[in-house]
């Protein structure tokens, strides 16, 4: 078995060839594009029938590479940089070097039997990105109708006891109104700025229809959960991935930072809140924590059992997520299993 690493870079891929008990075979350095992809393909064919690759990266600069080699049939494997640094500490070279870090890449793929295995591009990596598109042009509607804001507070004050806000369709049309033929040049560019947002709505609308038709194309029943809708579904089945990547439930909760980490000393036996984590997961069981906690009965209760034990609502509140990220795995596997089933 030869097991090889590649360390991504912008322009060049470094790739390192060790045998089964991690001894450096080869070692070789080509262009991140098309050809250099090719040429590492035939590179490691020549080494011997058996390999696997491990790439730090396969999500962002070594990503074309990825799928080209899993479109040949080859086992890749994804590398973290935290592994990829602590193995360089143990090899016996002065200094940073990319074969280096190849060299190292390709020793953690040897040794560590649970990396995560990269599959083919699926619904959920189209989810991921929509999101993330969505997620963008809110941000920039956001940043736009605040400034929008600022200037009607100054073209039309006490303008908010009509125009509550700069989302509905009718308050937007209400500030046109409010703007009227002016031809100032703080009118023009709030004239510019309402333009932009009723654009900006446009995007958004479209990008939440193609969410919409991808999570009901999954099958997925996350929609079902009380506090999580299409968009929240999305989100969640796009940071996940394929959910067997987790060995169990206690393993998806510290995933997404739901699951308290021990910080016990001695007698004392305490737990300290987990702040690591995929942040957007977090962010997702937390607004669905929520609403359960301000609408739905049954969490309402388990909040208020956790309060009566002397906890405070934030406390209860953590404890919430930590059950209903047990929930959300629980969803996705039988959604899974169910899936495999009907095939």
């Amino acid at each position: 078995m030869v097991t090889i690493g590649i360390d991504t870079h912008k322009a060049t891929l470094a790739v390192c060839a060790v045998d089964e008990v991690g001894r450096e075979i080869a070692v070789t350095t080509l262009a991140n594009d098309p050809r250099g992809h090719r040429g590492i393909l035939a590179w490691a064919v020549s080494l011997g029938p058996d390999r696997r690759f491990g790439i730090e990266g396969s999500g962002s600069f070594g990503a074309a590479l990825a799928q080209l080699l899993l479109g040949a049939g080859e086992a890749v494997f994804e590398v973290p940089a935290t592994l990829t640094d602590r193995e360089r500490r143990h090899l016996r070279r002065r200094g940073k070097s990319d074969p280096a870090d190849a060299l190292a890449i390709a020793r953690v793929v040897l040794r560590e039997p649970t990396l995560h295995r990269v599959m083919p591009a699926t619904v959920a990596d189209d989810l991921k990105l929509l999101v993330a598109a969505r997620d963008e042009l809110q941000a920039e509607r956001t940043r736009i109708a605040n400034r929008l804001h600022a200037d009607l507070l100054v073209l039309a004050p006490g303008y908010g006891e009509q125009i509550p806000n700069l989302i509905a369709a009718r308050h937007l049309a209400a500030v046109s109104r409010l703007l009227g033929r002016s031809d100032t040049v703080r009118t023009q560019l709030a004239r510019n700025r309402l333009t932009r947002l009723r654009a900006l709505d446009r995007e958004i609308a479209v990008l939440e229809g193609q969410l919409s038709d991808l999570v009901v194309a999954s099958g997925s029943s996350l929609p079902r959960l009380p506090g999580v809708g299409v968009l929240l579904a999305a989100k969640i089945l796009g940071e996940t991935g394929d959910v067997r990547r987790f060995r169990s439930e206690a393993a998806f909760a510290a995933i997404t930072g739901t699951a308290p980490i021990p910080a016990s000393s001695g007698q004392t036996q305490r737990h300290r809140l987990n702040r690591g984590g995929n942040r957007q997961l977090n962010r997702a069981l937390h607004f669905m924590a929520i609403v359960q906690a301000r609408s739905h009965p049954a969490a309402r209760a388990y909040v208020s059992r956790r309060q009566a034990e002397g906890k405070t609502w934030r406390e209860a509140l953590r404890c919430l997520k930590r059950h209903l990220a047990d929930v959300v795995y629980r969803t996705m596997l039988l959604d899974l299993r169910a899936a495999e089933s009907r095939t």
